[in-house]
């Protein structure tokens, strides 16, 4: 009776009226107050207050809906894990990707992967969600995915991981700038054009900080965001110039943008995530090999797009595969 109490006290909390809880419930609304007093009686607490009959929270009610939603958010994921596994069996695959190797990337892995009959079957599917690298290991922490993919810049605590690759970073010019004529661009380069630039403390904008402090070197910085194809979005409509990692870059190739490699190794790493206590599946040991696959043929994409003096710049660097 209690569980069932709570449940109700959530949805009232959650919906906002005692009326719209009983309809989202197929309860009358005196069933409803029924259940709300007799959880304030066994609980000792004066969740609401009643002034003409209107339900107004106490802060105890709002601080009993913080612990309450925590336990439901486990008790979704788990309808959600059951109607998942009545739907596609265990042949669903569920990937959390950040958007440098999310948005663009993952979706060509997956293109190579279905052209390959890869992980092919009757009731067989892919599960993609775009997040911050942050949310990717909380995903795989509550063990919502198979296959988590995150900036190396966040603890990898509570969940198995590996390096997947180190990818250097690469100038984004507007069409006809004039540092499309340069083989290399240098800090100094940069230096003398509109910069748009990552968030000021994000581990990428702290490493080019230190690179440039050593070359004396300050930026002319126009525009500041978080994500790199907001970068190329920025310099596509000539705010400024930008350091974007390649990955990215492979997307606006035919979008208007030129690159050019950076004389400095600016690194932007990238590693994978699943769940502790248990192994890769062999689905995402076959997208942990497409994407190794994959990485190699973009970034040769790229470096054909530049000129013949940009050849001597390494544009990535692989990490060893899971055993």
């Amino acid at each position: 009776m209690l569980s069932r109490d709570i449940e109700i006290f959530r949805t009232v909390m959650t919906s906002g009226s005692a009326t719209r809880a009983a309809k989202v419930l197929g309860l009358s609304q005196p069933a409803v107050s029924m259940a709300l007093r007799r959880l304030e009686e066994r609980a000792g607490l004066e969740l609401f207050q009643r002034p003409g009959g209107k339900l107004r929270p106490t802060q105890q009610a709002q601080a009993l809906l913080a612990e309450v939603q925590r336990h439901f958010v486990g008790m979704d994921v788990i309808e959600q894990r059951i109607r998942s596994l009545k739907q596609f069996g265990a042949g669903r695959v569920r990937i959390a990707a950040f958007p440098g190797l999310g948005a663009g990337f993952v979706p060509r892995v997956l293109a190579d992967l279905a052209a390959a009959g890869a992980g092919t079957g009757a009731r067989s599917m892919v599960s993609l969600q775009v997040m911050g690298s942050q949310d990717v290991r909380s995903q795989v922490l509550r063990d919502e995915v198979e296959l988590g993919i995150a900036a190396q810049d966040i603890s990898t605590s509570g969940v198995e991981h590996a390096l997947f690759a180190h990818y250097f970073g690469v100038v984004a010019l507007p069409a006809g700038h004039a540092l499309a004529r340069s083989s290399v661009v240098t800090p100094k380069q940069l230096a003398r054009h509109p910069f748009v630039a990552l968030q000021p403390d994000d581990a990428v904008s702290l490493r080019l900080d230190a690179i440039l402090h050593a070359h004396g070197v300050q930026l002319q910085t126009a525009v500041e965001t978080s994500y790199t194809f907001s970068l190329c979005e920025l310099v596509r409509n000539r705010i400024g110039v930008a350091l974007v990692n390649p990955v990215t870059a492979v997307d606006y190739l035919d979008a208007g943008l030129v690159f050019r490699p950076f004389s400095e190794r600016l690194a932007f790493t990238a590693l994978t995530m699943w769940p502790a206590g248990r192994p890769p599946s062999p689905f995402v040991r076959q997208m942990l090999g497409a994407m190794r696959v994959r990485l190699q043929a973009d970034m040769e994409r790229l470096r054909a797009s530049m000129p013949p003096g940009a050849g001597k710049v390494a544009l990535h660097q692989f990490h060893p595969v899971i055993d």
